[in-house]
């Protein structure tokens, strides 16, 4: 009998967490949401993801970008998608964006298995999860069901938290979207993966203070030298570098191990750190002693799950025939 009621308290407590990790907010999504109207949608999404990271890795950080930058202006619909002069894709903090490709391909695909179905929107968000899980990322569970915007506007990428920007500032963003410091954290902890460009940064390196090496002094002095060679002053400011120093390929929680040693390569990732409001959720995903431990993996599914479901409500958007243009 006591095993029979440890085993429906584990259930219970199975199913409190499922429900809370599907509860979402803005357009009534739910898992599965295309288990009807669309079985296979999940798996050609996949398999789709799978083949283009096979012969390009960068893919992975590509779409996780970009699924961010379309959440954070004017939600979740796909708006970041669409082509065409004056549009969020042609602001600058989108010019490197990269991934469009694989979700032309899955859409060209779903249109042929459920025409009318399946929106840019939601092949975006479950192609972010599955590009995350191919660079050791666990995975998780993503409510479906959005509509595509009709509306794509650069002059509302201001949205975007900038490279430059205070934890206060990236924080405000943060909380305007429903989002708190713990997201944030989290979500910049994406940062595990992918690449920026050395005009990104490399005003850290030189000039930024008149005294000592004239380096940023938050940026540990070995790593100043190793910076430099790979993005001397006046050089090529488009060369790419390793968000995470030691392991940009891999989704893991090596890029918190680098802002406490000094080694974050944007202003703002750093900021992380010596910033007394996010420090302690650093500290917490790296495990340190005396804090009650997160886990970064787990934490992420679920602030992707917040942040992936800011957005069109109710009916309002629609199902694009072709991901870049509106119907």
């Amino acid at each position: 009998m006591e095993g029979y009621l440890s085993y429906k308290r584990f259930a219970l407590i199975f199913l409190l967490l499922a429900t809370a990790a599907t509860s979402v907010q803005g357009q009534g999504t739910s898992v599965g949401f295309y288990s009807r109207t669309c079985p296979r949608a999940e798996s050609i999404v996949r398999s789709i993801v799978q083949t283009h990271f096979r012969s390009n890795p960068s893919i992975a950080p590509g779409l996780l970008r970009m699924h961010f930058h379309d959440c954070f202006v004017q939600g979740c619909d796909a708006s970041i998608l669409i082509a065409g002069p004056s549009t969020e894709r042609t602001a600058l903090p989108n010019l490197n964006l990269r991934g469009y490709e694989v979700i032309d391909d899955a859409k060209t695909q779903l249109e042929a298995e459920c025409p009318g179905v399946v929106s840019c929107a939601d092949i975006l968000a479950l192609a972010t999860r599955d590009a995350v899980v191919l660079t050791n990322g666990l995975s998780w569970q993503v409510p479906t069901g959005r509509k595509d915007g009709r509306v794509s506007l650069a002059s509302e990428t201001t949205a975007l938290p900038g490279f430059t920007e205070s934890i206060e500032a990236q924080t405000k963003k943060f909380t305007d979207k429903g989002l708190n410091a713990q997201d944030l954290v989290t979500l910049v902890g994406g940062h595990t993966i992918g690449t920026t460009a050395c005009q990104f940064f490399s005003y850290r390196l030189y000039n930024f203070t008149t005294t000592g090496s004239g380096a940023d002094p938050s940026i540990d002095l070995a790593f100043v030298s190793q910076l430099r060679t790979l993005c001397p002053e006046n050089g090529d400011g488009t060369r790419r570098i390793g968000l995470d120093n030691g392991s940009p390929n891999r989704f893991d929680t090596s890029f918190f191990t680098n802002l406490r040693n000094g080694r974050g390569i944007l202003e703002s990732d750093q900021k992380l750190w010596t910033d007394a409001s996010t420090k302690a959720f650093v500290q917490r995903f790296m495990g340190v002693r005396g804090l009650q431990a997160l886990n970064f993996n787990v934490e992420f599914g679920r602030s992707m799950v917040k942040m992936s479901n800011i957005g069109l409500k109710g009916n309002d958007g629609e199902i694009r025939k072709v991901c870049s243009a509106i119907n």
